[in-house]
């Protein structure tokens, strides 16, 4: 695996609030330096917060090299954006596949494109033997170290699942917890994919999803285990709900591809063209 480059620490131990994007993308575009002293009182949190929503605005797609990109400009520009306060699930879907899927924060991807291959239930160290067993694949284990995993899991399930004992209002305020992607059993030792209860993606950020792996993929035809493997997972899909999410999608772009099932070979067949702006104005409506 040359060339993929692992990270697994840079949030400070600090799962993303729902408030950092907006208020990252808002200070970088005001052309702000998160090295300045000042950087502190212009987001109005302590020097490691600072860090940590640096780190978040990059894994999310937001910043590139500190600088805003164009689905930032997109979702949080105070003139035209889409969704600058994240009231829409669809946006959170949106961050959440990038988070996943651009691999910026390595354990993202392995545990939800990974670990949710293997099992449904899952314990903290069982991602962690997971990570570990994948480093070690790799010939990564001079750059793997337990207690960075530990606490990066730590802060990947802050992500997701809501506090079993909440202290305040602000223990509710991690960005993808309305996803309901992760739930914690009820004797709060273990944790589950939420597969059957979570909510259903926006079919728009489903095929935003299968055009970035277009992208990736190089090819016009992409075989289903694929789509489900490196897309379906992201949204915690089931290959029957994956299929149906296809064939719907094939019926409403089928100028663009079609789906088919052939002698058991699944498949996804571009045909034309279909930019990730035009299906996000498709959901968000264009500006008039």
């Amino acid at each position: 695996m040359k060339g993929v480059k692992y990270t697994f620490s840079g949030h400070e131990s600090f799962p993303c609030k729902t408030l950092w994007l907006k208020k990252g993308y808002d200070f970088v575009l005001a052309g702000n330096d998160f090295n300045s002293p000042e950087a502190v009182i212009g987001l109005g949190v302590g020097k490691n917060m600072v860090a940590s929503i640096r780190f978040w605005l990059r894994v999310f797609g937001v910043t590139l090299n500190d600088e805003p990109t164009q689905l930032a400009d997109y979702l949080f520009n105070d003139q035209n954006g889409k969704d600058r306060y994240l009231e829409d699930i669809a946006t959170l879907w949106l961050l959440h596949f990038n988070l996943v899927f651009s691999e910026e924060a390595t354990l993202y991807k392995m545990f939800f494109c990974g670990v949710q291959r293997e099992r449904t239930h899952f314990e903290r160290e069982q991602i962690l033997t997971y990570v570990k067993l994948r480093m070690a694949e790799a010939g990564k284990m001079t750059i793997y170290n337990a207690n960075t995993v530990k606490k990066d899991v730590g802060v990947l399930l802050q992500n997701y699942t809501l506090p079993r004992k909440p202290q305040s209002n602000e223990d509710f305020s991690s960005l993808l917890i309305d996803l309901d992607l992760i739930r914690q059993n009820a004797e709060g030792k273990g944790y589950f994919f939420n597969v059957d209860g979570k909510r259903k993606v926006t079919k728009e950020i489903f095929l935003y999803g299968l055009l970035k792996l277009k992208e990736q993929e190089m090819d016009n035809t992409i075989p289903f285990d694929t789509i489900q493997e490196k897309v379906g997972l992201v949204f915690c899909m089931q290959d029957f709900e994956t299929i149906e999410m296809l064939k719907q999608l094939a019926s409403d772009y089928g100028q663009y591809f079609a789906y088919s099932d052939v002698a058991g070979i699944k498949q996804v067949q571009f045909i034309k063209d279909l930019d990730c702006k035009q299906v996000l104005d498709n959901y968000y409506g264009t500006d008039i």
